[in-house]
């Protein structure tokens, strides 16, 4: 089906991948390996690890050789630090590039990237379709060709609990335009927010969420916005918010109506909320 499938992941960028990958173990993730990332011309100075989630993940970006190209994340990283990162998810990739090539996207291919899942193991590859000039980051469709290597058992139990990756929420000054690129790059219709805005439902059962500021800011008290539009916050299912709490015993985080909320100030830029 020409459409996206669902919420893929969220990636939080930083050009300092110490401290990224360390505010993340002390969330209380179970990251993945470093990865290096290569492309079809040859290999890129970004490495990520990962969050990987029963459904979805949280991608853990960072530029670790500036030697190298950065298949454009430096760029992302002059604007702000933090959730540059926006992937839905895709089953068929030519059918999507004709589909938004029809919508007048001016998309030239299908992207391909590779990274090995772990020293001396599997490759995992994917593909991707970019939604260009985003402004709200790297938007954009990915297919995974190899996803029993990256989801693998043994990296999917986190000791605070998250199992999944229910909702990314986007703060825009116009959301009627951040809503409705998003739209175009889905090819799935958007719904009011409960909150006000806009909410693109996935066929998961994840969703994007379009807020204004105002919006925002009553939603996840003290948000701090960087340079609008942006991805501002995801939210994470848990199994146990008592499992959540006491994961995050050591790290400042408050009570919401809506769960347990990291701002962003703990989480490499992008507030968390661990939701029930």
């Amino acid at each position: 089906m020409a459409s996206s499938n669902g919420l893929d992941h969220v990636g939080v960028c930083s050009r300092d991948a110490a401290a990224l990958w360390g505010a993340y173990e002390r969330l209380g993730f179970a990251l993945t390996p470093v990865a290096r990332q290569s492309r079809g011309d040859g290999p890129l100075g970004t490495a990520n690890r990962c969050a990987m989630l029963r459904r979805g993940y949280i991608e853990l970006l960072a530029i670790v050789d500036p030697a190298l190209p950065d298949n454009g994340l430096g760029a992302l990283l002059d604007v702000f630090e933090g959730a540059r990162i926006l992937a839905l998810g895709m089953a068929d990739s030519e059918g999507n590039l004709a589909r938004l090539r029809r919508a007048g996207l001016d998309i030239p291919g299908i992207s391909p990237l590779s990274r090995p899942v772990e020293p001396g193991g599997p490759i995992a590859r994917f593909e991707r379709l970019p939604l260009p000039d985003a402004p709200e980051g790297r938007v954009q469709l990915v297919r995974h060709l190899t996803p029993e290597a990256i989801w693998q058992p043994r990296w999917m139990e986190h000791p605070n609990g998250a199992t999944e990756l229910r909702a990314a929420i986007v703060v825009a000054d116009r959301p009627a335009e951040s809503a409705a690129r998003l739209s175009r790059l889905s090819g799935l219709p958007l719904e009011p927010d409960p909150a006000g805005g806009f909410a693109l439902p996935l066929p998961d059962g994840a969703r994007v969420r379009v807020l204004d500021p105002g919006t925002a800011a009553a939603l996840l008290p003290g948000l701090v916005l960087p340079p609008l539009p942006a991805v501002a916050a995801m939210v994470l299912g848990v199994e146990s918010p008592d499992r959540a709490r006491q994961a995050l015993s050591g790290v400042l985080h408050l009570e919401t109506p809506t769960g347990l909320m990291v701002p962003q100030a703990e989480a490499a830029g992008c507030a968390l909320i661990f939701a029930p």
